[in-house]
Order: C-alpha cells, then structure tokens, then sequence
C-alpha cells in the first residue's frame, strides 16, 4: 500500500456516519472513542493490526461494542477491513493530504458562513471561553493543548451551523487532519501563532461578518496544508500553522 507508518504518540474528537449511530454513553460509543483516540493520537500506528482480543481486555469491553465501534471507524476511513486478513490501522500517504484538504477547505469555508449567520452569542461566549485558555496559563502551552483548543473552536462553529450532516462531515474530515498532525509534530514548530487566528474568526462571527470568517478560515486551513506538508516532505513550512 505505500503507506508512510510511524509509531506512536495520544488524543481525540468525534463523529458519527449516517449508516450507524451509537447512542451517546453507549458500550459501542465508548468503544468507537477510545480506539478512535489511540488511531488519532499514533498510539496505533498507521498500517497496524488492530488486535480485537487486545482492545476488549484493554477497554473491558465485550466484542460486540468493539467490532461496531470498528464499523464506524471504517466508514471514516480510519480502519481498513481486510477479508481473510484482518482490520488495519489506515496507512497514512502523501496523497491523503491534498486529497484530503481538496474536501476540507470549501466545506470548511461554508460552514463558518453558515455558522456567522446562525451561531449565538452563547457559542461565541463558549469560544471565547476556549480561547482564554491561551492566556491564562503560567507556562506556555505545549503543541497538543494548543490541539485541544483549536480542536474546541472548530467543534462550537461545527455545532453553530445546525446541520448534522455537514457537521458530522466535518468531524471526520477534522479527524483525519488531525491524525497528520501528529504524524508531522516532531517535524513542527509552535503553533500558537495559528491558535490565534480564531481570535480574528471569533470577532468575524460575532459581527456575522460571513464573508471576513471566511477569509480568515480558509487562510488557515491553507497554512494547515502548506505546515503539514512541509513536515511530511521535510522542508521548511513558510508560515507557521495548525
């Protein structure tokens, strides 16, 4: 498959295909959680085996709730089924990249458009919220708390637009952005930089300035690229980005 594999590393977001829905709290929504983080995160390396027997001692879950669970993950392009051989981790290839940000970038673009004319004031107070986390550390933030706050912005203007479709869409498409991301982090510098441009967003959407939120968003998932591509072909990025 020529796939690029790397070991390990830790982390997640979440999303639902439209073929199966767990219920919130579930055995299989824990299950799908769990394992989607250790894929995100490295822990299981792209082209891995996935071991059933492993996760149900590891989780203390039972078989079902893990093979549903992996249905999910396959329909999100996360785990491959292999008949007659197995479940495998996706392999990460510097294909998945372009094609990957040829899917973001203009579903992105519209749903912070659609997100600048539905979101409310308690959104983007939750936002601001997010975003105060920046400042009020005593240290500096590491690249993965950083992560988590860029994680928390991009999830309230998912939420915002009122389309599960899209949303669900976009969480997986984040996911797999994601998953880039710390194949590429050894190879990355600081990201807080980026992490702000959701300061100019947030402005932009609480003005319902659509077109200004789009401008913004569609900068940074440009510079998303370009950073993560620089580092998976080892050459310096021009601008530093999440």
């Amino acid at each position: 498959m020529n796939a690029l594999t790397r070991p390990q590393a830790t982390y997640l977001t979440e999303a639902d295909d439209a073929l199966y829905r767990a219920q919130p709290g579930s055995l299989s929504q824990q299950a799908y959680e769990a394992i989607k983080r250790q894929i995100v995160s490295l822990r299981l390396a792209p082209g891995a085996v996935i071991d059933e027997n492993r996760l149900q001692i590891e989780l203390d879950l039972g078989r079902t709730p893990i093979r549903e669970a992996l249905q999910r993950l396959a329909q999100e392009k996360l785990v491959v089924v292999a008949p007659r051989r197995g479940t495998f981790v996706t392999g990460i290839e510097l294909k998945d990249l372009k094609l990957l940000f040829e899917a973001r970038l203009p579903l992105e673009t519209l749903a912070i458009r659609l997100a600048a004319q539905r979101g409310t004031m308690e959104q983007w107070r939750h936002m601001e919220t997010a975003l105060s986390q920046i400042d009020e550390a005593d240290d500096p933030h590491s690249n993965e708390d950083l992560m988590a706050i860029d994680a928390a912005c991009h999830e309230i203007i998912y939420d915002a637009i009122g389309n599960p479709f899209l949303h669900d869409t976009l969480v997986t498409l984040y996911a797999l952005s994601l998953r880039l991301w710390y194949y590429s982090l050894s190879h990355m510098g600081d990201v807080s930089d980026a992490i702000q441009e959701h300061r100019a967003m947030l402005h932009a959407l609480q003005r319902r300035d659509s077109d200004r939120a789009a401008l913004i968003m569609e900068q940074h998932i440009r510079a998303f690229q370009t950073e993560i591509q620089a580092a998976m072909v080892g050459t310096p990025a021009p601008h530093k980005s999440i």
